[in-house]
């Protein structure tokens, strides 16, 4: 009888997992993907939605072709819960699926309560709703324009995509003709410029210092933000920053459902796992992507989280099919790859400028990195989102 395989999730992670599963054991293999949402989204493009740069249609495309195509079944609910010892998910609309191996690929929802006011005085771009309703408030500030605040918050992990929404912000702005008349100030709970939530990169906080100069962009470092007021964001220390437009990343938290699993995941919700990205409890569950816990390996006055970026997605999505694969040919799982160990690869885009960075390891030490500034970051982040839907919407995982 054909080992089944059930993937939670159809973004980054799922997707990837599910197809390299079924690649890796030639179709010789039964996988299903459930998910409550049938679009694959590019994630990296929400910082452009708000300025009308990008729409839904531009940066999603509907996963059940593809899963067709590749022979993989696809269930349109949600996981409800998770039952490791029975092998069995529970879904929204009643089914009960029993699996061989399970991959746990649900992504983040946001810590809206960490900072009071956050959901209903400010605006994120973490979720593709989120960003049209961004959208939505970047329209009404340029009818009556102000002071402009972005945020991300103590606990946050995404600062790549503040600095990202930060920059093409001050970018939009000297476009409408509001750069001169309109204060921005960037708050974060990094400990200095760049940190990025993997510990920096050399040269890195003097290049974003050169960048936000350049831009007459403020900051306040190190700072946890004590709650967002109508109009206001007010800082630990007292500080109210005024804003008619305030956007704020938050941190991430594993799907809810989860939660009830407790020798599965951690306070957060997220699944302890090892190298392998089996789960710590159970060889047959594996937990890839966001969903994955990540430990932080350091301690900063104001708490910063880790980013679960793209490149690591993938790379923990093919080791996790690579060992399950191995388990149903009977051999043990025998790819190993911490998170810390995956190198950094990642384009910042700054709105017609950017930086490439490039390191051999997310997290220190680290024996190389670099940042490479320039009008290129821009062009190769515009080629790299057409090359990677293209690559996703026809399965292609096992291309870079």
């Amino acid at each position: 009888m054909r080992k089944k395989v059930l993937v939670l999730g159809t973004n980054f992670a799922g997707l990837t997992a599910a197809l390299a599963v079924r690649h890796e054991l030639h179709g010789d293999v039964d996988v299903t993907v459930v998910s409550p949402d049938r679009k694959f989204l590019f994630t990296p493009s929400l910082i452009w939605l708000p300025f009308g740069k990008r729409d839904r249609d531009d940066i999603t495309f509907d996963v059940v072709e593809t899963l067709e195509d590749h022979g993989v079944g696809f269930e349109h609910a949600a996981a409800t819960h998770v039952d490791p010892v029975a092998r069995r998910v529970t879904l929204d609309d009643g089914q009960v699926l029993g699996y061989d191996y399970l991959v746990i690929a649900t992504g983040y929802r946001n810590q809206t309560d960490v900072v009071p006011g956050f959901a209903e005085h400010a605006v994120t771009i973490t979720t593709l709703a989120e960003a049209e309703r961004t959208a939505v408030a970047w329209q009404k500030f340029l009818e009556n324009p102000g002071d402009v605040v972005v945020a991300a918050t103590q606990g946050a992990g995404c600062f790549g995509a503040a600095y990202e929404f930060l920059f093409n912000t001050s970018y939009q702005l000297r476009k409408a003709g509001l750069h001169k008349d309109v204060k921005l100030t960037y708050v974060t709970a990094e400990p200095f410029l760049g940190h990025f939530g993997i510990g920096g990169l050399p040269h890195g906080e003097s290049l974003l210092g050169m960048f936000l100069k350049k831009e007459g962009i403020g900051t306040r470092l190190a700072t946890p933000i004590d709650h967002v007021d109508d109009g206001a964001l007010v800082l630990g220390d007292g500080e109210v920053l005024p804003f008619a437009f305030g956007m704020v990343v938050p941190p991430f938290l594993g799907q809810e459902f989860l939660l009830a699993s407790t020798d599965l995941v951690d306070a957060k919700g997220y699944v302890k796992v090892r190298d392998t990205y089996q789960s710590e409890s159970y060889d047959d569950v594996y937990a890839v992507g966001v969903a994955a816990a990540v430990d932080v390996p350091w301690q900063t006055p104001t708490p910063v989280g880790i980013p679960k970026t793209g490149y690591p997605t993938e790379t923990q999505a093919h080791v996790a099919a690579r060992n399950i694969a191995a388990q149903v040919r009977g051999e043990e799982p025998g790819d190993h790859k911490e998170f810390g160990d995956i190198p950094a690869v990642c384009v910042m885009d700054a709105g017609n400028n950017g930086v490439i960075i490039l390191a051999d390891k997310m997290l220190p030490p680290r024996k190389h990195g670099i940042l490479i500034p320039g009008p290129q970051a821009h062009l190769m982040k515009l080629g790299f989102e057409k090359y990677f839907l293209w690559k996703m919407k026809h399965g292609h995982t096992q291309l870079p």
